[in-house]
């Protein structure tokens, strides 16, 4: 057996060895968290405590597999492998099941995942003939979590008077029904749902105090991981099982509180002294993994937060670099800024492209960096979410798109047909399939017939298959007489779409709208870049449709190879490290997010989370902004987020004036804020001059040594002028002949990406 106790620093081995009464160990981010509470059980296991008599609690299973390996690695896999450690989840449904007669539930119930649930809840819908633009399934069953998780149950629900006014001002009443009928269609089926699990081990210990005190005599020990993330269910349950022996030790964070909108509840962490007068307190304040530039920047800016428990984190690494600001004009030219820097980064590293992450508030915010890493060659992964055009309300409405320019697409057909819902159900697609399969056509073909067949397709049916089809026939109308932004936002709106997704409240309808915002700020950009290249004629539906299709192109992800660039909301973050971090769309009504901006409580949390995001990095952080960003389409203007302020000057590579700071000018950003790097050094510009006029001057100027050359003779690495963009070095070329085009980064403007033959380059000697 190793020596375990001798790999821990003087405050981890106090927190590993008093093991006794209720214990708060705050860890900072890269503090040792987890060889903390790992070797805490280590601990408890040599000393001669039953592994049967320990309860560990995780938020992940990969984080409980992954500790009972380095436990078995102390004390051996047979006694390792007798703990009760896993997730809230997997542990309370051990117990339930064992106990599952007492709730009157066949031990063998079922467990309900997302699908199964908002299935349920549709058919429940349907069945009481409410309307399904006010009750969406998502929306009812995040409102159902939330009273779960605050151990409200569906009699108590229905008789709370002040939950049922809030549905009805919000003109959803019917929800307590929904809910009743939804608890007992669970029971019915001997199933529940993951928050029914915390909320019937509740019920269970509330009900039935002999099996309380059995678990209570049986568990003499608990330990639990990321305590700041715990909702009131689970609070109540760890306070209930340790009150016998009180030998309760709980890991956390408040800094890294970032999960409110789950139901998290901060106040576990913080009031835990309150609740257990005699604990003991244990901070891991030295970070392991940052260097001292990083973790001091960290701190200066959570020590604004006023809800918190007072630490100071510190750093024995290296003093490290400065933090980088990256100034871009637009949020496009945000991720062509991050793509050169990737690419430098490697290049003067060696550094592998999975030791570097970008990191955002929202995920909509990823198709910008999608496209310009994939133009750029840079290997990556959109890690905890689907890729931005592989999401089901982007691809909805690039069906849309398909079906409207070949309406004989099935595929695109299927996916669209009742969506949003029409009353085109599967019986219906059914019989229209067997008709299309019998005269040998597509089912839009078939559709266009039908008037001329009988068969059993019902009258009604066949109705709302022609007004689907003069829909899409409405939008043919459209396609070439308006650009494509114009015709798509036509065609999310007239479908629909747009307004099924507005009627969703819960917080996974809110990024689905933002995602389609997201692709029509990038249907306007395409449209710019078109007319940028010198594309005189519209930029159509049909232009769009074809860029986008090579765009989604996933050959690139059948490669099983790690070393990529690792794409990510910071949220996905949490619990990451990588040596070189991206911090992007650090904006107000960004990061923080518009929607946190109007109480003091929200504010703190945006902080918490900008706090994370800071300290995944090891070696070297980034913060990026754009000083104008698309919104619906509409170029807006942005200033800086107040995180950046908020850091001390110290750590930062810019100096900023304070009194400029608070100006909406972009040009006023622009000058204090401006750390960009073109050619691989810092740009010699005087950025000072932000008059329009004057930076035309500057860019329409043409150097004395310009030859001509040939699109066909351009090459990566040159130099070369364009009299809009003025000056700049080629870095990508793709395409031949007529099509070939370059990728250009030029000093005043920016990257561009332009078709040669239009372009008119001229060599810079």
């Amino acid at each position: 057996m190793s020596n375990y106790l001798d790999e821990l620093s003087e405050i981890q081995r106090e927190a590993v060895t008093n093991t006794e009464g209720p214990s708060l160990v705050i860890a900072s981010a890269g503090s040792g968290k987890t060889r903390v509470l790992t070797y805490r059980i280590a601990h408890l296991l040599t000393i001669g405590v039953k592994p049967w008599s320990i309860m560990a609690l995780t938020f992940t299973n990969k984080a409980a597999r992954e500790m009972k390996e380095r436990i078995a690695k102390i004390v051996g896999q047979e006694t390792a492998s007798k703990l009760w450690m896993g997730t809230f989840h997997s542990i309370f449904a051990k117990i339930l099941r064992s106990e599952a007669e007492h709730l009157g539930y066949d031990r063998n119930f079922t467990i309900y995942d997302t699908t199964d649930s908002k299935n349920l809840i549709t058919q429940i819908i349907k069945e009481l003939k409410l309307d399904a633009q006010s009750y969406k399934p998502g929306e009812i069953l995040s409102r159902i979590s939330l009273a779960k998780n605050n151990l409200i149950t569906p009699q108590a629900y229905s008789q709370n008077a002040s939950i049922i006014q809030q549905d009805v001002r919000a003109r959803k009443g019917e929800i307590h029904r929904i809910y009743t009928l939804y608890a007992q269609r669970c029971k019915k089926a001997s199933a529940m749902d993951f928050d029914d699990l915390l909320l019937n081990t509740n019920v269970l210990f509330r009900d039935f105090p002999d099996v309380l005190q059995k678990y209570q005599e049986r568990f003499r020990y608990f330990l639990v991981d990321e305590y700041q993330d715990t909702n009131f269910s689970q609070y109540l349950i760890v306070k209930k099982l340790s009150e016998r022996h009180r030998n309760l030790c709980v890991v956390g964070d408040d800094a890294q509180s970032i999960y409110s909108f789950r139901g998290a509840k901060i106040e576990n962490i913080l009031n835990f002294q309150n609740d257990y007068k005699d604990y003991r307190l244990f901070k891991l304040e030295q970070n392991y993994r940052s260097t001292q530039t990083i973790v001091n920047a960290a701190n200066s800016v959570i020590a604004k937060n006023e809800k918190q428990i007072p630490k100071i984190a510190y750093s024995s690494n290296e003093e490290g670099e400065k933090i980088k600001l990256i100034s871009a004009y637009t949020d496009q030219e945000e991720g062509f800024l991050i793509a050169s820097e990737i690419l430098n980064i490697v290049h003067q590293t060696h550094c592998n492209y999975s030791d570097i992450a970008i990191l955002y508030r929202t995920n909509a915010q990823s198709r910008i960096f999608e496209e310009t890493l994939r133009k750029r060659n840079i290997p990556y992964r959109i890690y905890g979410s689907l890729s931005f055009y592989q999401r089901k309300e982007i691809k909805d409405l690039l069906a849309y798109i398909r079906i409207t320019v070949n309406p004989n697409d099935d595929e695109a057909f299927r996916r669209v047909v009742n969506y949003p819902a029409r009353g085109i159900g599967n019986t219906t697609m059914g019989h229209l399939q067997e008709l299309a399969n019998q005269q040998g056509l597509s089912l839009w073909q078939t559709v266009g017939v039908l008037g001329n067949t009988t068969g059993a397709i019902k009258p009604a049916a066949v109705k709302k298959l022609d007004d689907f089809r003069n829909l899409i026939i409405s939008f043919q109308q459209k396609i070439y007489n308006q650009d494509a932004y114009e015709a798509v936002y036509h065609i999310a709106n007239a479908s629909g779409l747009i307004s099924d997704l507005k009627a969703d409240k819960s917080q996974e309808g809110i990024s689905r709208l933002q995602n389609i915002e997201e692709m029509l700020n990038g249907i306007r950009e395409f449209i710019e870049g078109r007319k940028a290249e010198g594309y005189e004629e519209t930029v159509t539906l049909v232009d769009y449709l074809e860029n986008v299709a090579l765009l989604t192109d996933q050959d690139t992800d059948k490669d099983e190879d790690n070393n990529r660039v690792s794409v990510m909301t910071v949220h996905s973050a949490k619990g990451l490290e990588f040596d070189y971090v991206f911090l992007t769309g650090l904006e107000e009504n960004l990061f923080p997010s518009t929607m946190s901006i109007s109480s003091a409580e929200d504010i703190e949390e945006e902080r918490r989370l900008f706090y994370v995001a800071l300290t995944r990095a090891a070696k070297k952080a980034f913060i990026s902004y754009a000083q104008t960003r698309f919104r619906w389409g509409t170029s807006t203007n942005c200033s800086p987020s107040r995180f950046i302020k908020e850091i001390d000057p110290q750590y930062i590579e810019a100096s900023f004036d304070e009194n400029q700071w608070e100006s909406s000018s972009p040009q006023n950003t622009r000058q204090n804020f401006t750390q960009r790097s073109y050619y691989n050094k810092p740009s010699t510009q005087n950025v000072a001059s932000t008059n329009p006029k004057a930076n035309s001057a500057t860019i329409s100027t043409p150097p004395k040594n310009l030859k001509d050359i040939a699109p066909a003779d351009i090459r990566i690495g040159m130099k070369v002028y364009h009299a809009k963009f003025g000056d700049g070095i080629v870095e990508n070329i793709e395409g031949d002949g007529p099509n070939r085009k370059a990728m250009v980064n030029f000093r005043m403007a920016g990257s561009k990406n332009l078709l040669l033959k239009f372009a008119n380059l001229k060599k810079v000697d």
